[in-house]
């Protein structure tokens, strides 16, 4: 299995819980339902975010040399496109023969309109998230290299200056 579909399934599930969720706040309190937006998309976003964040720390430290990075951006493109695709049509079958409220669009439009939003809040956090790890691994490398400038120590000069 590959380790994009190893991330895509769970964050179908997490968008699939977050619509579910969503719709029965929406139902429960339909006045606060801007703010039962927020919270699902947040659920969405944090979780591609943490585990993008927990990827390119792994990657960085795995790969000292950024040469040899892992490639993240495509594994998390293909992650998202499936979350996004699987997610639209779960939520469909869903929202057409158990839970009406969950979504009234078609489903050509669902997996369109729907698969590319997911799959947006699935890519663009996690790519943050392992550009984000990897540059703190980077910069704590960059610590504990030895200091090598000349122009950073005055007292280094040759002997015969």
């Amino acid at each position: 299995m590959g380790s994009w579909l190893l991330r895509g399934i769970p964050l179908a599930a997490v968008h699939i819980a977050a619509r579910v969720l969503l719709a029965v706040a929406v139902v429960e309190k339909p006045l606060d339902s801007g703010t039962w937006k927020v919270l699902a998309i947040a659920a969405v976003v944090l979780v591609a975010l943490l585990w993008g964040g927990i990827d390119g720390i792994r990657d960085a430290r795995a790969n000292p040399d950024p040469d040899d990075y892992a490639d993240l951006t495509v594994r998390w493109l293909k992650a998202g496109l499936f979350a996004g695709l699987v997610s639209a049509i779960v939520c469909w079958v869903i929202g057409h023969w158990f839970m009406s409220g969950i979504g009234e669009a078609s489903l050509p439009i669902e997996i369109v309109a729907g698969g590319s939003f997911t799959a947006l809040l699935v890519y663009f956090p996690a790519f943050i998230g392992f550009s984000v790890g990897r540059w703190i691994v980077r910069r704590d490398q960059r610590k504990n290299e030895p200091d090598d400038d000349w122009s950073v120590h005055e007292d280094r000069t040759p002997a015969h200056a």
